[in-house]
């Protein structure tokens, strides 16, 4: 057995962003893993064809991971806050106060409007800001139609509620509880993946993600270790070859 120890996917530690990331992020974890897309970043494919195939508005670099990447997915999902001009506001209108935004502040323009990404100690939240809308100015919260209009508002709420919490004011860390089991398996899942993209066997994986005594401990055990591990490289496989939608919210 090659000693893959050197190799990028092997250490763990290099994957424990992931524990922290939310559906849209881990899309794109899974997305920028699919050799065909690296292909058309590579070739610059930017017909607007060719990135709604992928769910996105614009291409995004594969070699950024979600903490530097920013992809605006095509359509949105029903978590981004789509703020507009209030033309006709009350006496007492919030206005839209874009330096009283929490944490670090990202914005890009996806060909209609500012896409806007903050992220703080674990949170994140994202906006389209409507042309016309600028700072100072009243603004009101949109909701597309829908035939579940009040599973849209309950996203919203949610989203709106990670401000609220915040109050302006983000602390540099924050204390987690431990990784739930649905965190762990995201992690498990790309670094297995990448594992298998790097052409280690299925052993090797197994070593790189678990550790050679539990290996050699668990690997001939009928439903231990083994098909632990096929059922990861198969759930890999499957969000990076467009399961990756339901993660975006995309389908």
């Amino acid at each position: 057995m090659a000693d893959r120890s050197t190799e990028a996917w092997y250490p763990t530690a290099a994957y424990l962003y992931v524990l922290h990331l939310d559906g849209p992020a881990l899309a794109w974890e899974y997305l920028r893993r699919h050799p065909d897309y690296r292909r058309d970043w590579l070739r610059r494919r930017r017909q607007q064809e060719a990135t709604h195939a992928w769910g996105l508005r614009l291409l995004e670099d594969p070699a950024l991971d979600a903490r530097d990447a920013h992809p605006a997915w095509f359509p949105n999902h029903d978590g981004v806050l789509q703020l507009y001009p209030d033309a006709d506001p009350p006496p007492e209108a919030h206005i839209f106060e874009f330096w009283r935004i929490p944490g670090h502040k990202h914005l890009i323009h996806d060909g209609k409007r500012l896409m806007l990404t903050a992220r703080w100690s674990g949170c994140c939240v994202r906006f389209a800001l409507a042309p016309g809308l600028v700072d100072g100015m009243a603004y009101l919260y949109a909701v597309r139609a829908c035939a579940t209009p009040f599973t849209s508002y309950r996203t919203i709420t949610a989203e709106l509620d990670k401000l609220a919490v915040a109050e302006g004011t983000v602390p540099a860390a924050a204390t987690c509880s431990r990784p739930t089991p649905a965190a762990l398996l995201e992690l498990h899942t790309l670094q297995a993946l990448d594992a298998t993209l790097a052409g280690a066997s299925l052993r090797e994986t197994a070593v790189g993600l678990f550790g050679a005594e539990a290996v050699a401990a668990g690997w001939y055990t009928d439903g231990g270790l083994r098909s632990r591990m096929r059922r990861l490289i198969r759930r890999g496989q499957m969000l990076m070859r467009g399961g990756y939608r339901r993660l975006a919210q995309l389908e």
